[in-house]
């Protein structure tokens, strides 16, 4: 079983710099063949952006302001196995409602950087104390069409909390998932999507009765690809 200290030493590898998000990966995915149709089976609320993939930020020539963001990959050290944690997001959300994600949000004034953004927007969406957080490091910057810079901090929750406290206004459930399932690259599905008359495409993870895709997804794949062997 790969252990905390693996992943501090994997994350710790000089990466060529990548501008990973709906514009890079899914245009990229566009041109490959043999997507997967989206199939609802409940899954998978409609994204909120109509902006096409030459418009967004990260297009080329596109010039954006960029909003810097930090989420949390909190893992978990269960029994038997190492978890993540993830959210849905409240369905009454404006942006991203019902969607699965990471515990995060955008830079305040207050915080130091995104490592700090996401380490109190963790606290705040489901409980998470700073304190019991060991940064093991963190993944590419991930660009999303709607300009957010958004920095996948990967941590080791230990001792993890009797139960974790979602914020009601913002975290409907939470849930965790095994890292090697995440991890395992036939799991990692790559999905073609119409939305508001645009073709998307994104790559997706269902787990049990839940829709991992979009940002969420794109950032695991970065993780498994750091820690592929």
């Amino acid at each position: 079983m790969i252990t905390p200290d693996d992943i501090r030493t994997r994350l710790e590898v000089n990466r060529t710099s990548k501008e990973r998000g709906d514009v890079v990966s899914g245009r990229a995915l566009l041109a490959e063949e043999g997507l997967s149709e989206f199939a609802a089976d409940g899954f998978g609320p409609v994204p909120s952006s109509g902006i096409p993939y030459d418009r967004g930020a990260g297009a080329p020539g596109v010039k954006t302001k960029r909003v810097a963001a930090g989420v949390l990959m909190p893992l978990i050290n269960r029994e038997d196995e190492i978890t993540v944690l993830l959210t849905r997001r409240s369905d009454d959300l404006n942006k991203h409602g019902g969607q699965v994600a990471f515990p995060g949000g955008r830079v305040d004034d207050t915080d130091a950087d995104q490592v700090e953004a996401a380490l109190r927007e963790a606290h705040e969406e489901v409980g998470i104390v700073p304190g019991i957080v060991d940064v093991l490091g963190c993944l590419d910057p991930y660009l999303t069409i709607t300009g957010f810079e958004v920095l996948p901090v990967v941590g080791f929750v230990s001792p993890p909390p009797e139960r974790f406290t979602p914020e009601p206004s913002e975290v409907a459930a939470i849930f965790e998932v095994p890292l090697t399932f995440l991890l395992d690259q036939s799991n990692h599905q790559k999905v073609r999507r119409t939305v508001n008359g645009l073709e998307r495409a994104y790559y997706a993870m269902p787990y049990k009765k839940h829709y991992i895709w979009g940002a969420t997804a794109g950032m695991i794949v970065n993780l498994s690809e750091v820690l592929r062997d």
